[in-house]
């Protein structure tokens, strides 16, 4: 650790800045699973939502002033936080606030992600920062924002992106920087057709996280001098970004393992198949992601819930799971779960086997079904003989099928309605 990287002086920065976490967008590559949800409400790894992720990093880095700016269908993302991060002490200045499109100070919903906070700056002026840390809200990692805060000051930047290595063939959904030796940008580009390389290295562009460290002034000066411009897409990738690297000091801070200084975990689990993936990846005995770790503890709202039960244990009735995680409240009666994540409060019904497989809570499955490489969505009661992930026409007349093979089921695919409208 650096001089100025001493606990006491990084603690100080976490002290002084107010964190903002962008979880207003649908998250459409999710297809149905964003329905009636925003994408940062999405169940993740068993028992978390992947807002829990972002919101959990904050407060294990000592960053406990925190904005949720929310919008689209942001009903299950509300009620989650004030269920699950209430518990911060107002009292000590500690707090948790939602921030709903309101039209504060525009008659229309938010524009862009500069916009979202361009609406709600006097709310945050009230708080009188000297940093902002403006997060998304919609991917999976652990990162302590304390040393990414200590870099910032000691580079005397106006503006710091938090990056990482990605391959050329993804680099185009990301927002890519020139970087130089100094750690300065000297270029960003938002979704490239065609990206640039890292000097160096041919397979790989250096990409924006989408975590920004702003001296508060200086962001409030950006953002309205982007509201009074009329042809601004009013985005932080789009506009703010390749604006003021033309004429500020923007440094990127890349994102590494403090110990093996190699490039640490993240995900953006943005589609089936990234988001099937990823969960099912915290199965392995040694995962990237580290759901076990009490030094940075991952944390959430969750009802009190019996434990997971197995019953029966005769040669053709045995209720048994491997190589699995199996969250509280399930019930798997006589059925065989392999290589599966199960959300909370799943029952699984005799001679059904389940494998490759998603399945949030709350979640139904009959008699003498077989599932292979499915999401099966919260909620959904799966009928008795139901086969998915055997014949994927079949399939893809019922359900989404992705590119890579994997079936996501939702109620409404069931004919299942469970929120009504009429």
């Amino acid at each position: 650790m650096k001089l100025g990287q001493t606990p006491r002086f990084v603690s100080r920065l976490t002290r002084d800045t107010f964190a903002l976490i962008l979880a207003g967008g649908r998250g459409s590559r999710l297809k149905q699973m964003t329905l009636w949800r925003a994408k940062p409400a999405v169940p993740f790894g068993g028992k978390f939502r992947i807002i829990d992720f972002p919101l959990s990093n904050c407060v294990n880095s000592g960053i406990r002033r925190i904005g949720v700016v929310t919008q689209y269908k942001a009903h299950s993302l509300i009620r989650h936080v004030q269920q699950g991060w209430s518990y911060l002490r107002g009292e000590f200045g500690e707090f948790v606030e939602l921030l709903p499109a309101q039209q504060r100070i525009e008659t229309s919903w938010y524009a862009g992600t500069a916009d979202a906070i361009y609406q709600n700056l006097d709310i945050v002026r009230t708080h009188a920062p000297k940093y902002i840390l403006v997060l998304a809200g919609d991917h999976i990692y652990k990162m302590d924002y304390g040393p990414m805060l200590a870099h910032h000051v000691e580079h005397g930047a106006d503006l710091t992106v938090g990056c990482l290595e990605v391959p050329l063939m993804q680099a185009t959904q990301f927002g890519v920087m020139t970087v130089g030796e100094d750690q300065c940008i000297s270029e960003f580009t938002e979704k490239p057709e065609h990206p640039q390389p890292i000097p160096g290295s041919g397979t790989h562009a250096m990409a924006s996280m989408g975590i920004y460290i702003f001296n508060a002034k200086f962001l409030y000066e950006e953002l309205i001098r982007d509201a009074d411009e009329p042809y601004s897409t009013h985005d932080f990738g789009n506009d703010i970004l390749p604006r003021v690297i033309k004429k500020n000091r923007v440094v990127a801070y890349p994102f590494r393992d403090p110990v093996t200084d190699e490039q640490a975990y993240w995900r953006d689990v943005g589609t089936i198949d990234a988001f099937w993936e990823a969960n099912l990846e915290l199965i392995g005995v040694t995962p990237e992601l580290n759901l076990y770790d009490d030094k940075w503890p991952i944390w959430t709202h969750q009802s009190q819930l019996p434990p997971a039960k197995f019953v029966h244990d005769s040669d053709e009735r045995r209720g048994m799971a491997v190589d699995s995680m199996i969250s509280g409240g399930c019930i798997i009666s006589g059925s065989t779960v392999r290589h599966s994540c199960l959300f909370s409060n799943v029952v699984i019904h005799s001679y059904s086997t389940v494998n490759d497989a998603v399945i949030l809570p709350d979640v139904d499955i009959g008699e003498n079904c077989r599932l292979k490489r499915v999401v099966i969505d919260k909620g959904c009661v799966i009928p008795d003989g139901t086969v998915i992930g055997e014949d994927a026409e079949a399939d893809a007349e019922r359900f989404y099928v992705s590119p890579n093979g994997v079936t996501l089921v939702t109620p409404e695919m069931l004919g299942q309605e469970l929120h009504h409208v009429r």
